[in-house]
């Protein structure tokens, strides 16, 4: 494994394996069992990068907004569940919707950063990156009056060649980075990097937590279970087996992720390459009545608690999102 990429175990911390594993998450006795991270990535439909080469970003702001009603919808939904999440929000719609930012926190989730502008991170330069992270990290901490934990690139764009994109999340002062897909994958993706939440050495000696996007074990392959476009696509079944796999067979917590357009299938259709369409709009139908089945079937909380709870970030430094 290259330097990196070196990772360091929390001292102390212990998972549960799979024989005193109860109810899937669930906690458990004489174990730490913790639950999973349920994260949204809050971003409207004219923002993913399949519709990239389609959609001018001038045009973002004269295009119909559906984020709001559909994060709110999702915040329905975690409520009838009784889940807190953590909610990576773009600082493009948090500059524009300061209103649902401070919605999602006073319901007791953890407010996350997902960049300003939607940009793949290997398309940046160090500088542009720096500038517009710093930017979207200012406007929720201003929005929420406490700091902002935690990060997750654009369409998972730090890859190995964007590696250096973890100093400087280390030098604006966030804690973890969910931005690393260990699969193989067009536009993303670290197929040998770790799979399950840990300490992470930076290119430039500095120390990360790293919660990779979910993989289960699959015949000696790793089967992107995380959420989103493959909760979409595989049947209900192949996720839910993976997810529990990782719980218990592997006594660790999984992350996952879904973005408030994935449960909105009458938004406004693009005219795309069939690639980009299908990855977007497969399947957009089902994805609510599969999330449901998976919040009845899973205990969740934010990211930020999880890793608490593993003595990957400290308590003090969490401040108020330890309880979500």
């Amino acid at each position: 494994m290259p330097d990196s990429l070196r990772t360091t175990a929390a001292p102390g911390t212990r998972l549960v394996s799979s024989q005193d594993t109860g109810p899937v998450g669930a906690p458990v006795t004489g174990g730490l069992a913790p639950p999973n991270a349920m994260t949204v990535d809050v971003e409207d439909y004219f923002h993913v990068q399949a519709f990239a080469a389609h959609i001018d970003r001038d045009s973002w702001g004269q295009r119909e907004s559906r984020v709001v009603a559909n994060t709110q919808h999702l915040l329905r939904l975690f409520d009838e569940f009784g889940v807190h999440a953590t909610f990576f929000v773009l600082g493009w719609v948090a500059e524009r919707e300061p209103a649902l930012v401070k919605e999602i926190q006073a319901r007791g989730h953890e407010v996350a950063c997902h960049g300003y502008s939607h940009r793949l991170v290997y398309t940046q330069t160090p500088k542009e990156f720096a500038d517009e992270t710093r930017r979207a990290k200012n406007i929720l901490e201003d929005l929420t009056g406490t700091p902002v934990l935690g990060y997750r690139a654009a369409s998972y764009s730090i890859i190995r060649k964007s590696l250096w994109a973890l100093d400087t999340l280390v030098e604006l002062g966030f804690q973890y980075d969910s931005s690393i897909f260990p699969v193989h994958h067009d536009n993303y993706g670290i197929p040998d990097a770790r799979r399950e939440p840990h300490r992470l050495t930076t290119p430039r000696g500095g120390l990360i937590v790293e919660w990779p996007l979910s993989t289960a074990k699959l015949m000696g392959l790793r089967l992107p279970v995380a959420g989103g476009g493959y909760f979409r696509l595989f049947p209900y079944w192949l996720t839910r087996s993976g997810l529990a796999s990782i719980n218990r067979r592997e006594g660790q917590p999984f992350i996952f992720y879904l973005h408030p357009w994935e449960v909105d299938p009458k938004q406004p259709r693009v005219n795309a390459g069939w690639l980009s369409r299908f990855r977007h709009y497969n399947n957009l139908e089902k994805c609510e009545s599969r999330l449901r089945l998976l919040l009845g079937e899973f205990k969740f909380a934010s990211a930020a608690k999880v890793l608490v709870g593993l003595g990957l970030v400290g308590d003090g430094s969490a401040g108020k999102v330890i309880s979500c």
